[in-house]
């Protein structure tokens, strides 16, 4: 059973939220959060597997207590919900830890799909968002990694490090790579066991991070 928390501001929309979750019988809604601070009080106390949490709160945003909440509790995933498809809240969200960014306005099968898939240890970041993401990055100024980082991993994980950053799916890399899937999925794991990264969301951060890639026109290309 998955063990959900919804944190919104407006209490009509996480009752909608929680009847939606609540109707399917792997998902459990633990508690609610009108703020980002009982947000991060209420994971805290109820330790659930996944939060969906708004962006704009009172008291503290959700990309704050995102990252109170990825820091004091790495299992936790936390799936950002907004009605706003900026730039900087996809950049904010996953910098701070997010594992997923979906618009409130997605169809209620696609909200359970991202709760399935984010609370499964995967990220739900689609081509079209990391590649907003990256063009973001190559806007603002970001802490920058050591690129000698990227000497741990072979020649073959530099190239599916690679795709990653410009929004391929496993199956678009292994078609590229002329590879099974099994084998990228297995590439992707030694990627986030060496960059001690939560997810593939993360691993697009240490691609731009660390000068694998860096300029937007490159990664919008093939």
């Amino acid at each position: 059973m998955v063990r959900v928390v919804i944190a919104d501001d407006q209490a009509l929309l996480r009752g909608s939220f929680r009847a939606l979750i609540d109707s399917d019988p792997d998902f459990t809604v633990v508690g609610e959060a009108g703020t980002g601070r009982q947000a991060v009080d209420i994971v805290d106390q109820q330790q659930p597997d996944l939060v969906l949490m708004d962006v704009r709160m009172p008291e503290m945003d959700g990309i704050e207590a995102t990252r109170l909440i990825c820091a004091a509790r790495p299992e936790t995933r936390v799936l950002i919900l907004t009605m706003f498809d900026l730039d900087a809240y996809v950049y904010g969200a996953l910098r701070a830890g997010a594992s997923g960014f979906l618009l409130k306005d997605a169809r209620p099968g696609d909200l359970l799909a991202a709760v399935r898939t984010v609370a499964a240890g995967d990220a739900l970041i689609a081509p079209k968002v990391t590649r907003r993401l990256i063009t973001e990055f190559t806007r603002r100024p970001v802490q920058r990694r050591a690129a000698e980082e990227l000497t741990m991993i072979t020649e073959r994980e530099t190239d599916v490090l690679t795709l990653i950053a410009k929004g391929h799916s496993n199956a678009e890399i292994a078609q590229r790579l002329y590879v099974s899937q099994g084998t990228v999925k297995t590439h992707v794991s030694h990627l986030l066991g060496k960059f001690k990264a939560r997810d593939r969301a993360q691993l697009v951060i240490v691609a731009y991070e660390t000068g694998l890639v860096s300029v937007a026109s490159d990664l919008l290309g093939d």
